[in-house]
């Protein structure tokens, strides 16, 4: 898999997700066994103001690369503008978004709510393009709606303006993560582009990995929700893909070891206090699957201290059945 000049290690990607995929969980991502770990989507007006959220996120230190950074927003010169700044600090990939499906981007015309509005996309797609010297991606959904199933005519702006790979999620704006992704637009996209397609939307194991590749014929996955507390699955996809065989899930030993290394990057990475708020939501996805689990993140998400989520969750998993006996 190749994105302009950059050959990827394999064709597992780590699909942006705001609020996850800050520097710590791309690492961890990258060490498991991701080919590419793209950033929490950044806003175009956001990075051009500056603020201390948006230094986080544009914060890549010890990063393996290729960097690829996320910006969204719904006037072409300002996310040229934003390109450009990252490049400056370091990003060897551009990708737009314009498939987040939240209110919150959507009623700023950004996100996918730009679906609806083709002439303004090949804007946005050709300022960037001409910005950087860079690759520019770009993450779309399958259209506004089931009834307004635009793919197809994105993706042909998208290569004509230069676009080096494009990601789709199998659902419309207005399904939101609602329901089964569906896969037969992606197919449809691959047919009529000649850039790569990277198939995205409810890829969470690595049969169902196989199978969307067959059905689409992309040239990648991308891999978001599924990832969340099983930073395995991208090894675990890997090596279903190359061997056919099932790889072993990582023991409780494992997911201890994992979940602890992953926190003390998350306080280092923001602090103590950011830090330790930040972790709750880790915490809860790593202990899904495990026995009375709830009871253990109501009692987490209490807790005010670094020290002490690190002796809950050593009290929490010593002993603790492997996830597939104890769910």
């Amino acid at each position: 898999m190749h994105i302009g000049p950059h050959q990827l290690s394999n064709r597992l990607i780590l699909a942006p997700m705001a609020g996850v995929t800050d520097r710590p969980f791309r690492q961890l991502c990258r060490k498991l066994g991701a080919g590419l770990a793209v950033s929490e989507m950044i806003s175009a007006n956001a990075m051009v103001r500056g603020n201390r959220k948006t230094q986080l996120r544009l914060n890549h230190d010890g990063e393996t690369g290729p960097v690829s950074v996320q910006i969204v927003g719904a006037e072409p010169d300002v996310l040229a503008q934003a390109a450009r700044e990252n490049v400056d600090i370091g990003a060897d990939i551009i990708d737009i978004n314009m498939g987040c499906p939240a209110k919150k981007v959507c009623n700023k015309q950004a996100g996918s709510a730009l679906l609806g509005n083709e002439q303004l996309v090949g804007e946005i797609l050709d300022a960037v393009v001409a910005a950087v010297d860079v690759p520019v991606t770009l993450k779309i959904r399958t259209g506004s709606s089931p009834e307004q199933r635009n793919a197809c005519s994105i993706a042909r702006i998208a290569e004509q303006a230069g676009i080096q790979a494009l990601a789709i999620h199998g659902r419309t704006r207005a399904c939101a993560f609602r329901g089964e992704a569906e896969y037969e637009t992606i197919t449809a996209v691959k047919d009529c582009v000649r850039i790569p397609v990277i198939a995205n939307g409810d890829i969470s194991t690595p049969q169902k990995a196989a199978a969307v590749l067959e059905q689409t014929g992309a040239d990648a996955l991308m891999i978001g929700r599924p990832a969340r507390g099983n930073p395995w699955i991208f090894r675990e996809i890997d090596h279903y893909l190359n061997t056919g065989r099932t790889l072993a899930a990582p023991d409780v030993n494992e997911i201890r070891r994992t979940l602890v290394a992953h926190l003390q990057e998350l306080y280092s990475f923001y602090g103590e206090y950011t830090g330790v708020r930040v972790a709750r939501k880790h915490i809860a996805w790593y202990s899904k699957g495990f026995i009375s689990s709830n009871a253990f993140r109501r009692r987490v998400m209490q807790l005010e201290t670094s020290d002490a989520q690190l002796r809950a969750i050593d009290e929490y998993l010593t002993g603790q059945l492997p996830r597939d006996i104890a769910a």
